[in-house]
Parts: C-alpha cells; sequence; structure tokens
C-alpha cells in the first residue's frame, strides 16, 4: 500500500486550535467482516488489532469524570469487539448519548442476532454506511452482496422503530462518493435517498450524511496507484470553503485507537499524527483531563482540505 503522509505533511491548511471537548470518538479495533474501497481505516477481517479490557476500563474511567456529551464507536467493526456491549451499557448508565457506526451487514453475522434489539434497548443512535441506493454501485464498493445485506440490516432496524418519527431511535445513513470528486448536495441527495429507498425497499430512516474521501489508507493508496492523487487533492483545495473551519470535527471531538492513544480525529490517528503531550509522544486516555486539551493546536496536514471542501465534511455529514 502507498503511504500517503509524505504527501500530506508539507501544507498550507490555516491552524487549528481545539474547543471544549464534546465528544470522544474510540475506535474498537480495525477489524471487520467487510473490505471497503474508499475505507480509511484500511479495515478488513484479517485484522487483528482490538482494544483491550485494561484499556477500555481507561476509557470508561474517563468517561466518568469528564463532561461528555457523546460517544462516539467506530472501527472496523466496532461490535466486533469483545467489550463492546459493556461500554455502551456503561456510557448509558452514565447519561452519555452513544453513536454505533455500524456496517449494516454486521446485524446478520454469526452471534449478532440480537445486536439490533440490543442498540435498541439502550436507545443508541445508529449511523450506518450506504454509498448509494443502487445494489451495483455498493457492491463494487463494498463486496458482493453487500447491498442486500445492508437492506436486511435496515429492514431489522426498522422493525425495532429506529427512523420512525417519535420512535426517538435514530438511523441516519452516510454517503461516499464513489471516486475522486466531491460529495453532491446532502440536502438534494437525501430527498432521493428517501424516496427511492422508501418505494423500492420500504426502508426509512432520519439523516443522510454526505462524508468526502480522505485521500489516505487505502483510498489514497488507489488515488496513487491510478494517478489521481495530485488532482483529487487540488480538487480540494480549489474547493476550500473558510466558513467550515468554524464547524470541523476536530474543534469538540477527540479520537482514541484501540491503544488508548489519542488524536484530534480519525483521520489523523490512520495518518500516526497523535495529540502530543509535555514529552512529545502521543497523549493517552489514562492521562487526560479535559481542561488541557483547550486552545492546544490540532495537527494539521494537507488531508485536512478534506473537511473544508465544498460544503464541508464530518462525521456528522455536511458542515455547510
Amino acid at each position: 500500500m502507498h503511504a500517503t503522509l509524505p504527501l500530506l505533511k508539507v501544507t498550507d491548511f490555516p491552524p487549528i486550535r481545539r474547543n471544549k471537548l464534546e465528544i470522544l470518538q474510540v475506535n474498537l479495533g480495525y477489524r471487520c467482516n467487510q473490505q471497503c474501497l474508499h475505507c480509511h481505516v484500511n479495515a478488513g477481517p484479517t485484522r487483528k488489532e482490538n482494544m483491550d479490557k485494561k484499556t477500555l476500563e481507561q476509557v470508561i474511567s474517563f468517561l466518568k469524570s469528564a463532561d461528555i456529551k457523546t460517544l462516539d464507536l467506530t472501527g472496523g467493526a466496532p461490535e466486533l469487539n469483545p467489550y463492546f456491549r459493556q461500554l455502551v451499557q456503561t456510557a448509558r448508565e452514565l447519561k452519555i448519548h452513544v453513536i454505533d457506526r455500524c456496517n449494516l451487514t454486521i446485524l446478520s453475522e454469526p452471534g449478532q442476532e440480537d445486536l439490533a434489539a440490543f442498540l435498541a434497548e439502550n436507545q443508541v443512535e445508529v449511523v450506518a454506511s450506504l454509498p448509494c441506493y443502487l445494489e451495483e454501485n455498493v457492491d463494487a464498493q463494498r463486496g458482493k452482496g453487500v447491498f442486500a445485506g445492508s437492506l436486511a440490516g435496515l429492514a431489522k432496524l426498522n422493525m425495532l422503530g429506529y427512523g420512525k418519527v417519535d420512535s426517538g431511535l435514530i438511523l441516519n445513513l452516510v454517503y461516499n462518493p464513489q471516486g475522486p470528486s466531491l460529495p453532491p448536495s446532502q440536502t438534494d441527495l437525501q430527498v432521493s435517498y428517501k424516496k427511492i429507498l422508501k418505494e423500492k425497499f420500504n426502508i426509512e430512516f432520519n439523516q443522510l450524511f454526505t462524508i468526502t474521501n480522505m485521500p489516505i489508507k487505502r483510498f489514497g493508496s488507489m488515488l496513487i496507484s491510478k494517478g489521481q492523487f495530485g488532482d483529487y487533492m487540488q480538487l480540494l483545495r480549489e474547493n476550500y470553503s473558510a466558513p467550515n473551519l468554524g464547524a470541523v470535527m476536530c474543534l469538540n471531538t477527540v479520537s482514541v485507537d484501540y491503544n488508548g492513544d489519542l488524536y484530534d480525529c480519525d483521520f489523523n490517528q490512520m495518518l500516526g499524527l497523535p495529540i502530543k503531550g509535555k514529552n512529545q509522544g502521543a497523549m493517552h486516555i489514562s492521562t487526560l483531563h479535559n481542561e488541557k486539551l483547550i486552545n492546544k493546536p490540532v495537527a494539521i496536514a494537507d488531508h485536512c482540505y478534506g473537511c473544508t471542501a465544498g460544503q464541508g465534511s464530518s462525521c456528522g455529514g455536511a458542515l455547510g
């Protein structure tokens, strides 16, 4: 796989300083039951990295001591971590809102048959990747049979009340472009998604998030192999929108890797750009105090243009 960090290190992206931490995004491991072309984590079935019990307990200790509003669980497939459910239940007992970044097909994996019911019981917000409403496009990007498996997962969630008006069970979908292009209007695309998924498959959901593909890991390596990396970076830079800078996720979010090391975002985690402590090594969740991060500079590189291009992009979809 081609390394992209050497192509991104030199940057003129504007400096950013952190605000108060409100969202803790925890990557529970890189193992996944899928292997998607756009994956910036390079996750897949053969990955072995997984957060262990000691690190998970350090995460829980921080949640108990800090004023965290949202726990955002990601991977890989975060549900494959053996301590996933313990972490969810503990966070909910602490009245923390929990997001599960679910690939939908995990809901049908052996041993996960009751997962959807568990998520509903704990009122977990589900953010599910569905990069298109066309089977051929989804299967081309995520693997043969993934579209059918995703629809089965969505139907299971709908039956439990997810995506239904006034149910309190939030189901949001995520769109990624098929290649080196910016996402279309999130508002317009949501209308199409809702119409087609309802009419063709009787599927309902709350919101659609459009997310720009980051030029790192698997997607970045593909761009280099095809000679498209420079053109894609030029596209991101040409579409830089200054107003998006005030809403980027690194202002109030910290990404925790499976070892407990801290990063300004999930993308920096994949590039190995940690939040540095006093000794210039990576800060760790076991030593984190919220106030230590306020006004701390964010580690930036050229990939940051991916979050500010066009309508903007974050883990919560478009910014503008």
